[in-house]
């Protein structure tokens, strides 16, 4: 699988699974769709950076390059060092344990 297969997996994962937004297509126009709005697309910045390492300026802040899971995978990607990429899958949910109190 290529590294922008695995990002793009691990984005739909993200949307799925953490945010809880259906996104029928890596290719659907999340804002036109209404899939993306201010508070959620903030919430997708937050974990971009919370998953992927990737924080996005202010100055990068192109909505083109998150019209789609397929824009932000290689949005992702393209700010990803090659040694970064992860196979795993997003980590949903866990169990708060008394370490994390």
């Amino acid at each position: 699988m290529s590294d922008i297969a695995r990002v793009r997996d691990q984005v739909s994962a993200l949307f799925a699974n953490v945010m809880e937004l259906d996104v029928p297509s890596v290719d659907v126009d999340l804002f036109d769709t209404g899939i993306l709005a201010s508070e959620s697309f903030m919430a997708l910045l937050l974990q971009l950076e919370r998953v992927f390492g990737v924080r996005v300026e202010i100055t990068a802040l192109d909505l083109d390059n998150f019209r789609s899971v397929s824009c932000i995978a290689h949005f992702v990607a393209a700010r990803m060092p090659a040694d970064e990429f992860v196979d795993e899958p997003v980590i949903v949910h866990r169990p708060i344990t008394a370490r994390d109190r």
